[in-house]
């Protein structure tokens, strides 16, 4: 058997990790080493190891749209590398759904090799992932377009650039209040009911909402307090509510119910290390970057599936921070600088060829 018919050399990378994050994979003729196709992209926040994954998905595409059935991959991420060839194992819970669309991918190629290379002979491909975090994502084939120009087009600037294509505008709903919400104690994924007041913050949100036209979908936390708020909501619009499981609060663990005067009481050096790190959990929970890798999931999906569209995402606020953060291309600790009120509402444009604008934040005249 003849090897390979292309050679996909992917990376990814994160400024932070998490951090804003991006891929970028390369597609070449094996026999010629001629360019034949490029592919990166933005990720928001997100790991190192998420990225990596990401530019590996995206360069066995690229070879089966090409049409090539044997592929030689190689990486600079000796994890991806192993975890593909079958020896490591998969044990980050937030990995397995990247590594099995990675493999059903190889499935459908007659014949797939994972090598390790040096992270020198990985340039191409960690170009596109930089120039993907800078903004510049790079989708061509050049397998017909021999003469077409390689380099990648200039990095447009912050704000109001050069977007062209119409957007998905997201409109963020923090759900009304819960029993616990006055207190300001921890609630994660305890499935708390919206309280009195709660449910009137819900009335007057869907009221405020209802009076505006274009609405396609309302998506919802699976949490009670949230999708009691999207019912609402999706009542006044005329529409069903889609449920996704990635929107849920964090799990804050043996925190929940508890305050922030209490946690600091009890757990003083762990609080410490998990307002200083992201990927710090509370005991028994979730940390920020598992959920930032959740609800960014979450939001490509929503982008997919819902292409220049208005729709409403009713959530809580680690989600909502995440989403926003995300738009702002923000450090993590940016997290902790933003007020979400119950029953707010914000809202952000997502542009497939331009930069996420932030149109409003934590907006609660309507209460």
């Amino acid at each position: 058997m003849s090897w390979p018919d292309v050679v996909v050399e992917a990376d990814g990378g994160s400024r932070g990790n998490p951090g804003t994050a991006g891929y970028g994979a390369v597609v070449l003729d094996a026999a010629t080493g001629r360019l034949l196709a490029e592919r990166s992209g933005s990720l928001g926040i997100a790991t190192n190891n998420v990225a990596e994954y990401s530019g590996l998905i995206a360069g066995l595409h690229a070879a089966l749209d090409l049409g090539a059935r044997r592929v030689d991959v190689r990486m600079d991420s000796k994890l991806v590398v192993e975890q593909m060839s079958g020896r490591w194992q998969v044990k980050h819970p937030a990995m397995k759904p990247l590594v099995a669309k990675a493999a059903a991918l190889v499935r459908q190629l007659d014949a797939v090799r994972f090598s390790w290379i040096p992270r020198a002979q990985n340039t191409a491909a960690d170009r596109l992932a930089n120039l993907a975090m800078d903004g510049a994502p790079v989708n061509r084939d050049l397998a017909d377009a021999a003469d077409e120009q390689t380099e990648p087009e200039p990095v447009r600037g912050p704000g109001w650039s050069a977007a062209t294509s119409v957007r998905t505008s997201m409109v963020l709903v923090r759900h009304g209040a819960s029993m616990l919400s006055p207190e300001r104690r921890f609630s994660g994924w305890g499935d708390v009911p919206l309280s009195p007041d709660g449910a009137e913050q819900t009335r007057r949100v869907a009221g405020r909402l209802s009076a505006r036209d274009g609405m396609k979908a309302v998506i919802s936390s699976p949490l009670r307090r949230a999708r009691r708020t999207a019912e609402a909501i999706a009542g006044g619009l005329g529409l069903d509510i889609v449920v996704d499981d990635d929107l849920i609060e964090t799990n804050f663990g043996k925190w929940e119910g508890h305050t922030f005067a209490e946690i600091r009481k009890r757990w003083p050096d762990l609080l410490t290390e998990w307002l200083a790190s992201p990927e710090v959990a509370p005991p028994g929970g979730e940390s920020f970057a598992a959920t930032a890798e959740r609800v960014l999931r979450a939001r490509d999906r929503l982008l997919d599936a819902y292409p220049a569209a208005t729709i409403v995402v009713v959530s809580h606020v680690g989600p909502i921070k995440t989403l926003l953060r995300s738009a702002l291309d923000a450090p993590p600790q940016t997290m902790f600088r933003m007020q979400i009120d119950v029953a707010s509402v914000s809202e952000v444009d997502w542009y497939p060829d331009g930069p996420a604008t932030v149109r409003l934040l934590n907006d609660t005249h309507h209460l």
